[in-house]
């Protein structure tokens, strides 16, 4: 699934996200959705969100 849609994305999921330094190169980091901070229903480039380990990115792919 893809990650432009927040009714797709709930915390606790595994989540491949794209952080702001990275957008360019388009490396992607794997982690945990602890908070959701889009309010929107959706994002064309992804929902924002908040690892469990504190990095900020956009949604890409969900793993589960």
């Amino acid at each position: 699934m893809d990650g432009t849609n927040r009714a797709n994305i709930k915390p606790g999921i595994e989540v491949n996200i794209v952080l702001k330094q990275d957008q360019r190169s388009g490396k992607l980091t794997q982690g945990i959705v602890k908070d959701i901070l889009t309010k929107s229903p959706k994002h064309t480039h992804g929902i924002k969100v908040r690892l469990e380990d504190g990095q900020v990115g956009r949604v890409k792919e969900i793993l589960e």
